[in-house]
């Protein structure tokens, strides 16, 4: 974990990685939209992003869990039951506490490897953004460009904003995309595999999928605000998802599954044989069970 922190920092923060240089063709299309201003005076600036990237699905899962654990440690299935699990020789943790950590911890690792990822995707194409010609301001003339078949190269070449030029270098893929739908997709798969609402069968799928609406909102953003193209959005969503999906596969399913099976180390989990198959069958643990909201 420490390592991927440093990583991303490195790549966020310091010079250590140099941005590929992409040329261009003189007066290309594709490249002279209008600069709408800084990051900060977009419709989703970066500060509000991040917030809600890290703040939201933190406590959602922190209450959910806090709710969980309350009604289970309430419940008379708990009685004699160990209501502290053994983390080392000596230490004991509050099966509350362990789980939150373990599904925010998870989390945060995701957010800086979706960082990691498209900080070097950014830095290796250096794809230029949609108003990229806007912001390099080339001298023309000075460059030869009696017609726009001319491919200009150096490095040089532009006469504008050198803090505005680089970030125009660095589109490809969407950061703001793939760590909105990565927040998203994470948060919608634990809500989805956590609560249960009695009732009704559309309560999980239409908060999932406005979940996915925001997230779609913040692609839709950067392509109309000329920050990215299409294509670094669909990046993005890929990017986001892939990362998500295999991180809560591979590490939160087992999370869901076995977390709180170290909470009976000193009890046999009680076991129940079906009367029609005679087959023995293991009773789950009552900390397996998810949120049933009637």
């Amino acid at each position: 974990m420490a390592g991927t922190v440093m990583l991303a920092y490195y790549f966020e923060y310091t010079d250590t990685f140099n941005v590929h240089v992409q040329g261009f063709f003189c007066y290309d299309n594709a490249y002279v939209k209008p600069y709408l201003g800084p990051e900060e005076s977009s419709a989703i600036p970066p500060t509000l992003l991040y917030a809600l990237v890290a703040g939201v699905p933190t406590v959602v899962m922190m209450i959910s869990e806090a709710v969980l654990f309350l009604i289970q440690y309430s419940s008379k299935e708990l009685d004699g039951q160990e209501k502290t699990i053994q983390t080392g020789d000596c230490c004991y943790l509050n099966p509350l506490v362990q789980r939150t950590f373990r599904f925010l911890g998870v989390y945060t690792f995701g957010l800086f490897t979706v960082d990691i990822f498209v900080n070097a995707g950014q830095l290796v194409t250096g794809n230029l953004a949609p108003h990229f010609l806007t912001v390099c301001k080339p001298n023309y003339t000075a460059l030869g460009c009696q017609h726009a078949l001319i491919y200009i190269s150096q490095q040089e070449a532009c006469t504008g904003n050198q803090e505005d030029v680089l970030r125009a270098r660095k589109t490809f893929p969407s950061k703001e995309a793939a760590l909105s739908v990565y927040a998203a997709f994470y948060l919608a798969s634990y809500i989805t595999c956590t609560v249960e609402v009695k009732g009704t069968r559309l309560a999980k799928p239409v908060l999932s999928l406005g979940l996915m609406y925001l997230a779609f909102l913040t692609g839709l953003n950067r392509v109309a605000e000329y920050r990215n193209h299409w294509s670094d959005v669909i990046a993005g969503f890929i990017i986001g998802v892939a990362i998500a999906t295999f991180l809560f596969l591979t590490h939160v399913n087992d999370l869901m599954h076995g977390l709180y099976i170290s909470a009976w180390p000193h009890t046999q989990l009680p076991v129940t044989y079906s009367a029609t198959s005679q087959v023995k069958e293991t009773v789950d643990p009552p900390l397996f069970k998810s949120i049933v909201i009637d």
